[in-house]
C-alpha cells in the first residue's frame, strides 16, 4: 500500500476506479482509530456519572448525542469544511500554520527570504494587494504578542496528538482485550487483560524500526473486515431486538437526557466525546491521499458503519436493563455468543491498526516540530525507499510505549483512560476550530462574520464536551495535561533560545572584508579540499568560522557556507532547493548555499547531498559565466553576489570535457540579495530569468571558468569537511530567575540529552570539525 500516491493523484482528472482504490487504502491509515470507538463509548460513559434505567431514557438519549455529534462534527465540520484548507495537498495543525504564516506576518521562524515566496509550492489564494484590508490580518501583523499566542496555541494542539499517541493505543488494546471478561469472572480477569495488553503494546513498540510498509497492504482487509462486522452485528441488534430505536436520533432525546440526567448527563458527555476520537486523522493524513477519497470512505462506508453499531448497541441495551457491573454494558455483551470470539480477535486485530495509525501520526507530528525548531533534534529514520514520510524516531517510539504501558497497567479501566483520551481529542478539535477561522478570513478572504459563526457554532459544541472532559481532571484528565504541559515546556524553552542564538549570530557576525583579508602575510592557508560551514545566517561571515580561523590558521581551497534551513511549506521541490551564489570575488573560491526543506521534507542523505550540492555549484559557476555573472576581477558594491536558485538532479561530480561538450544546467531564477532582517522585506517587482546552458556555448567559457570547475572537481576528490559549531549557551548577568532556568537549566539539559546538529544532518564522525562558541543570551 502505498500511501503517497494520493499526492499525485488530482480528482478532477483521475478515474473513478483510482479514487474507490485511494478510497479503500484510506480505511487502513485514517480510519482505524475512529473504527473501533465502539468498544468503549458506551462503556465509559456509564462507568459512574448516569445508570442504565428501565425507561431507557439515558440509552436513548446518548445514541441521539452520539449521532449528532458524528453528524456535526466528522461529517459537517472536517468533511464539508476543515478538510478544503489544505496546504498543497497537506493537512494537519502545523499546515493550517503554515497556510497562515504565508498569508500574514505572523511567523517566528528566523531566516526568512523574499525569495522563499518564489516557491511553487509558496502559493497564495490571491495576490497580496488584496487581502491589505483585512483588519484581522492588520491586528495581528500589528501585535507581536498574538505572533507568539498563535504559536502556543498550535504548540498545545501538537502536545495534545503526542499525547493522544500515548492514550489511544493503550485505550484501543485494553477495550478490545477485554472482551475475555465475559468469558471470565471479575476476579481472574483482571489478571488476563491487563497482561495481555501490555504485551500486545510491547510487540506493537517493538516492530515499529520494521516499518509498515511491509504490513500495509493488510490493514485495510482489517479495517473493512470490522466495519463489516460492527454494521452486521449492528442491523441483527435492531432487527432482534428493537426496530424502533432509529426513533432515539431525534434531538428531542438529548433534550429528555439532559432534562432527567442534569449534572450527571452533562459529566457523561467526556464519554460520548470518544465516538468521535480519530476524526482529526481525517485532516492529518489528507496529503496520503485525496480530498475525495478521504471523503468517500467516511460518508458511504465509515459514518454509516459506526450509526449502525451504535444503534445496535443502544437497541440490545434497551431490553437489557439487568446490568449490575459497569462493563457489561460495554461492546461485547452485545455480540452473540456463537460469534464473540472471532469478533474479539478481528477487534484487537483492529485495534492493533488504529493504533499504529496514532503512533506514526505521533512520529511525524514531531518531525514536523523539529523541521521548525519547535523540538530538541531526534534521530529520524526513514523505514522505506519507496514510500515518503514513513518514519520512525527511536528515543518517541520507546518513550510513547512506557508512558502507554504505565496508564494501561495505572488505570485498569476505560473509564479513567477515556476521560484523558477524551480531553486530549477535544482539545486538538478546539484547535483546529480556531486556526480554520483564521484560514477562512486570512486565506479564503471569507468575511470575518462567516468565521465567527464558524467558531461560535462549531467552537461552542466542542467546548461543551471540553467542559465535561476537564471537570474529570482527578479521574484520568490530569494525564494529558500534564504531557501537554511538559512538552509545551520543552518546546517553547527549544524554541525561544533558538531564536535568541540566532539573534546572537546575527549580531556577532563578521565581516566580508575580514574574509577576503586572510590570506598568506596573515600566515592563513588554503588547504585541498572542500569546506562546508554550516550556519542559520543566509547573509555575511558566521562567528564560528572566525573562532575557526583564529585556532586553526587554514581553511579548504573551496569554502561553502551552508544554511539548512525550513519553509513554511509542506515540500519544497527538488528543483528549487538550492539558492547559491558567492562570498567574494570569484578567485577567493568562496559561495553561499541556501538548502530550503518544507516541514513534510525528508532530508537527505549525506552522500546524496553532497553530491547534489557540488552539482548545483558547478551549474551556478556556468550559468553565471554564460549570461552576465560578475566578471574575474570586477569589484562588488554590496556584500555579496546574488543568489541564484540551482535545480539539478546529478548525484555525481560531473566530469566536463570542456573542448567537445558542457551537461546543460537546469533552470534558475535570480534574486537580489537579502538584508539581515528576520521578516520579510516588502514585496518588490524581480524579473525572472529562464535559461538553459546549450552545447554549443562550450567553446565560449572563459578558460577562468574551466579553471574553476576543475578545481571543485579536485577539491572534490581531496575530500569534504564538515565545519560545525558545537554551541555552550548561558543567559547573561543579570537576566530574570525565569530566563536563567530556562536556558541555563531547561536548555543545556535538553542540548546534552538530545541529538547533536552533526546526527541530525547525517554527518560522517570522519569528516567532522566541531568549533566550540559560547552564546551569552
Amino acid at each position: 500500500m502505498d500511501p503517497e500516491l494520493g499526492r499525485s493523484l488530482n480528482p478532477k482528472k483521475d478515474s473513478w476506479k483510482a479514487i474507490l482504490l485511494l478510497a479503500y487504502q484510506s480505511l487502513g491509515v485514517v480510519y482505524g482509530d475512529l473504527s473501533i470507538s465502539p468498544l468503549y463509548v458506551y462503556k465509559s460513559t456509564f462507568a459512574e456519572d448516569i445508570k442504565h434505567s428501565e425507561t431507557n431514557e439515558e440509552i436513548f438519549g446518548v445514541l441521539s448525542f452520539v449521532f449528532w455529534t458524528l453528524t456535526l462534527v466528522p461529517l459537517f465540520k472536517y468533511v464539508s469544511i476543515v478538510l478544503r484548507a489544505d496546504d498543497n495537498g497537506q493537512g494537519g495543525t502545523f499546515a493550517l500554520y503554515s497556510l497562515i504564516c504565508r498569508h500574514a506576518n505572523v511567523s517566528l521562524l528566523p531566516n526568512r527570504q523574499v525569495a522563499d515566496e518564489e516557491l511553487s509550492t509558496y502559493k497564495l489564494e490571491s495576490s497580496p494587494e488584496t487581502n491589505n484590508k483585512s483588519r484581522v490580518k492588520i491586528w495581528l501583523e500589528r501585535h507581536k504578542n498574538l505572533h507568539t499566542a498563535l504559536l502556543v496555541v498550535v504548540m498545545l494542539g501538537t502536545c495534545m496528538v503526542i499525547g493522544d499517541g500515548v492514550l489511544t493505543p493503550a485505550i484501543s488494546v485494553f477495550s478490545a482485550v477485554s472482551g475475555l471478561e465475559i468469558a471470565m469472572s471479575k476476579g481472574h480477569h483482571e489478571y488476563a487483560v491487563v497482561p495481555i495488553t501490555c504485551f500486545i503494546l510491547i510487540c506493537l513498540f517493538a516492530l515499529q524500526h520494521y516499518g509498515t510498509h511491509r504490513i500495509g497492504f493488510l490493514f485495510a482487509p482489517i479495517v473493512l473486515t470490522w466495519l463489516f462486522c460492527i454494521s452486521a452485528l449492528g442491523i441483527y441488534n435492531i432487527v432482534h431486538w428493537n426496530q424502533h430505536v432509529y426513533k432515539a436520533l431525534s434531538p428531542y432525546y438529548m433534550y429528555k437526557f439532559l432534562k432527567k440526567t442534569k449534572k450527571g448527563g452533562w459529566m457523561s458527555l467526556g464519554g460520548i466525546l470518544l465516538c468521535i476520537t480519530g476524526s482529526e486523522a481525517m485532516f492529518a493524513d489528507l496529503g496520503h491521499f485525496s480530498y475525495t477519497a478521504i471523503q468517500i470512505a467516511f460518508t458511504l462506508l465509515v459514518y454509516p458503519a459506526l450509526i449502525l453499531a451504535y444503534m445496535g448497541q443502544a437497541a440490545y441495551l434497551s431490553r437489557h436493563h439487568r446490568i449490575y457491573t459497569s462493563y457489561q454494558i460495554g461492546f461485547y455483551v452485545s455480540v452473540p455468543e456463537s460469534v464473540r470470539w472471532p469478533v474479539l480477535g478481528i477487534a484487537i486485530l483492529a485495534s492493533v491498526v488504529g493504533s499504529q495509525a496514532i503512533i506514526s501520526g505521533t512520529f511525524s507530528i514531531i518531525n514536523q516540530s523539529q523541521s521548525l525548531g519547535c523540538f530538541p533534534r531526534v534521530k529520524v529514520v526513514h523505514t522505506s525507499e519507496k514510500i515518503h514520510g514513513q518514519i520512525y524516531i527511536p528515543e518517541i517510539n520507546w518513550m510513547l510505549m512506557v508512558l502507554c504501558i504505565a496508564v494501561a497497567v495505572g488505570f485498569r479501566n476505560t473509564k479513567h483512560m477515556g476521560n484523558a483520551s477524551g480531553l486530549a481529542v477535544i482539545t486538538v478539535m478546539l484547535v483546529t476550530t480556531c486556526l480554520t477561522s483564521l484560514v477562512m478570513i486570512l486565506c479564503w478572504h471569507k468575511p470575518p462574520l462567516l468565521a465567527l459563526a464558524f467558531l461560535l457554532f462549531f467552537g461552542s459544541i466542542e467546548v461543551l464536551y471540553f467542559s465535561a472532559s476537564l471537570i474529570k481532571f482527578l479521574e484520568g484528565a490530569w494525564v494529558p495535561i500534564l504531557l501537554a504541559f511538559f512538552l509545551m515546556t520543552v518546546m517553547f524553552v527549544w524554541h525561544y533560545t533558538t531564536i535568541k542564538k540566532y539573534e546572537f549570530d546575527l549580531h556577532n557576525k563578521v565581516s566580508l572584508e575580514w574574509l577576503l583579508a586572510l590570506g598568506g602575510n596573515l600566515g592563513i592557508a588554503r588547504v585541498p579540499g572542500i569546506g562546508l560551514v554550516y550556519t542559520d545566517l543566509i547573509s555575511g561571515i558566521p562567528a564560528n568560522f572566525s573562532r575557526f580561523v583564529t585556532n586553526l590558521p587554514a581553511f579548504h581551497r573551496i569554502l561553502v557556507f551552508v544554511c539548512v534551513k525550513s519553509v513554511p511549506v509542506p515540500f519544497v521541490p527538488p528543483a528549487e532547493r538550492y539558492l547559491v551564489g558567492r562570498v567574494g570575488p570569484p578567485n577567493h573560491r568562496s559561495y553561499r548555499c541556501i538548502v530550503r526543506y518544507g516541514y513534510r521534507d525528508v532530508h537527505q542523505d549525506i552522500d546524496s547531498f553532497e553530491s547534489q550540492l557540488i552539482a548545483s555549484l558547478s551549474d551556478f559557476i556556468q550559468s553565471e559565466a554564460s549570461y552576465g555573472g560578475l566578471r574575474f576581477g570586477e569589484s562588488m558594491d554590496g556584500d555579496e553576489c546574488r543568489l541564484t536558485v540551482i535545480g539539478s538532479n546529478a548525484l555525481t561530480c560531473p566530469k566536463y570535457d570542456f573542448e567537445e561538450n558542457i551537461q546543460p544546467a537546469s533552470v534558475s531564477i535570480e534574486f537580489p540579495v537579502e538584508g539581515n532582517a528576520m521578516e520579510l522585506a516588502p514585496i518588490g517587482t524581480r524579473k525572472k530569468v529562464r535559461f538553459f546552458l546549450e552545447d554549443d556555448n562550450s567553446s565560449e567559457l572563459d578558460k577562468h571558468v574551466k579553471e574553476e570547475l576543475e578545481e571543485l572537481c579536485e577539491a572534490r576528490e581531496a575530500g569534504t569537511a564538515f565545519i560545525l559549531g558545537h554551541s555552550h549557551v548561558r543567559a547573561k548577568p543579570g537576566s530574570s530567575i525565569m530566563k536563567k532556568v530556562a536556558i541555563d537549566f531547561g536548555y543545556n539539559i535538553l542540548r546534552r540529552n538530545c541529538r547533536g546538529p552533526d546526527v541530525a544532518l547525517r554527518v560522517p564522525p570522519a569528516s567532522l570539525l566541531e568549533v566550540g562558541m559560547v552564546y551569552v543570551l
